[in-house]
């Protein structure tokens, strides 16, 4: 199987795996929409453009965790401290703005199930590299724009390997090392893998 057949056979998948998701945790998404309402004003959806395969911009979802009008600016330094390598970790730990049902839903990854409608939409896939915010792609060499060459994915190597704690560019490596040699087999790997880490919470917060 040539690269063009693993990519249709990739694109099957996604689309077979995520609307079969999505009609089964229908019942989910209510609960935790309905959660959200009741803890915080504002929407259910947190909606954020993103960057995606070859630099095309998307519409990002995701369940909001935090409140409404929550300062973007405070994440943006975070990012860029973390990208220039003075800080370790991608994600506040302690972070002022999140509700308290959205520190449930970031700490179970239950705030990343809507990104299966950004899936069936052919926007993301169950499978690859994070989805950057447009002001990171903005610092990005010419090496950390190379994982652009892909669909971003809910899950992949960095998602599998400790998320918010893997420096910037361990996360790079591992992301180019998938771009370059990825395979059906390893997604499946990867997809078998996420399930344990989820459970385990690490990284997410």
């Amino acid at each position: 199987m040539d690269r063009s057949e693993r990519e249709v056979f990739k694109r099957w998948m996604d689309i077979s795996v995520s609307l079969l998701l999505l009609f089964l945790l229908a019942p989910l998404f209510f609960i935790i929409a309905l959660l959200i309402k009741l803890d915080s004003r504002g929407p259910v959806f947190y909606k954020q453009k993103r960057i995606g395969k070859d630099g095309k911009p998307f519409t990002f979802l995701k369940f909001r965790s935090m409140h409404w009008n929550a300062d973007q600016s405070l994440h943006k330094k975070f990012v860029e401290d973390f990208m220039q390598g003075k800080t370790k970790e991608y994600k506040l730990k302690r972070d002022p703005r999140v509700t308290r049902v959205g520190y449930f839903l970031r700490r179970t990854s239950l705030d990343e199930l809507p990104q299966l409608i950004n899936v069936l939409k052919g926007e993301m896939s169950l499978v690859g590299p994070r989805p950057p915010i447009e002001y990171e792609v903005e610092m990005y060499d010419e090496r950390a724009k190379k994982r652009l060459l892909v669909k971003p994915g809910i899950t992949g190597e960095w998602q599998c390997s400790g998320r918010s704690q893997v420096p910037f560019e361990k996360m790079i490596e591992m992301d180019l090392k998938y771009v370059e040699s990825w395979s059906l087999s390893r997604d499946i790997v990867l997809l078998m893998k996420t399930f344990f880490v989820v459970l385990s919470r690490k990284g997410a917060y």
